[in-house]
């Protein structure tokens, strides 16, 4: 699984992904985009972990001058240059490891199950995130609602089909995890189980469902 958004899943075949989802999925996926535009003030810095080919910064960028991606791929940052106004930072790092200065944004974002592609501690992702957010700042995370999850075989079954994914294992695949016969994999995170996260952290709160499609935990940085 290591290196999959690096080497297969990334740039244009990233693209291709978004780009065969069914009408619901659409849905859900700019529902999140505009939940989280909610948060950004004008003058706020925003940076996106995994922001792959750019597709989320790009509907951000009209909403605040200062806006960060990161991404392991090389490949999908080119990419992303391609689509992102040039103010925009794009930095090639790992968000667990992100090398960059604490307190720096005033909000972080990992949304539509990125916290899934890391295939790292969550709480590492999640200690990593706060450490880079000013005081009063704000950390969203997000994954898919449990009731979603019709939708998203579906979704998935469509990219396996045309070439994107490995052949999904149906007997593996269950109870919100998708797991692919080339060693793709992804889980998700319920609401009980971000409450469980953040019970190793002194920061405040709040967990939310959006469009009945997605859970959200919201960490206001102090």
């Amino acid at each position: 699984m290591a290196g999959y958004y690096e080497e297969k899943l990334a740039a244009d075949r990233l693209r291709q992904a978004y780009g065969c989802a069914p009408p619901r999925i659409r849905q859900y996926l700019q529902a999140e985009i505009d939940y989280i535009g909610g948060f950004i003030r004008p003058g706020d810095s925003v940076l996106e972990l995994g922001c792959g080919y750019g597709r989320v910064l790009r509907a951000l960028a009209d909403k605040t001058a200062f806006l960060t991606g990161i991404d392991t791929s090389r490949a999908s940052l080119d990419e992303a240059r391609c689509n992102v106004p040039d103010r925009v930072a794009l930095v090639q790092t790992d968000a667990s490891r992100l090398g960059l200065g604490g307190g720096a944004f005033d909000l972080v974002v990992c949304i539509q199950n990125g916290i899934s592609a890391f295939h790292v501690d969550p709480a590492v992702l999640f200690a990593e995130s706060i450490r880079v957010t000013k005081k009063g700042g704000k950390v969203l995370f997000s994954s898919y609602a449990e009731t979603f999850w019709p939708e998203r075989i579906v979704w998935f079954k469509i990219q396996a089909e045309l070439g994107l994914l490995g052949e999904i294992d149906p007997e593996k695949s269950t109870d919100g995890r998708i797991v692919c016969k080339d060693g793709f994999t992804a889980r998700t995170f319920t609401l009980t189980q971000f409450k469980q996260i953040m019970s190793g952290f002194e920061h405040p709160f709040t967990l939310c469902e959006v469009d009945n499609s997605s859970v959200f935990c919201e960490i206001t940085v102090v």
